[in-house]
This record gives structure tokens, sequence and C-alpha cells, in this order.
């Protein structure tokens, strides 16, 4: 019985002192970070780049005639 467990703990030490993954994870983490600032970006800012774009739009033409 007492085998058992002490066999059950070394496996778990051996499974939360595992690495493996902890790369995949970071990046995930990492890439959810820039998506969530780019959405925060296209919130605040996105009306004025659209106003932007849209008078960039009406020179344009009078710049080439």
């Amino acid at each position: 019985m007492i085998d058992k467990l002490v066999v059950k703990l070394l496996t778990l030490k051996m499974r939360l002192s595992d690495e493996r993954g902890q790369d995949l994870a970071e990046y995930a983490l990492l890439t959810g970070g820039v998506a969530i600032a780019v959405m925060a970006g296209v919130i605040v800012f996105g009306g004025a780049i659209h106003t932007w774009f849209d008078t960039l739009a009406t020179k344009l033409p009078l710049a080439f005639p």
C-alpha cells in the first residue's frame, strides 16, 4: 500500500516538474494578449482611422486629376 502511494507521489512530482508544454502555453498567452491589444486599439481608434481614410479618399482624386 505504501509502495503504491510513494509511486503515485513520485509520478505527481515528475509531472509537476515537467516543463515540455510551457513554451506553447507562454506563446498562447502572448498571442492572446496581442489580440486583446489589437481589439482595444480598433475600438479606441477605429472612428478616427475611418475618418482619416474617408478624408484621404476624397482628397486623392483631387491630387491626381
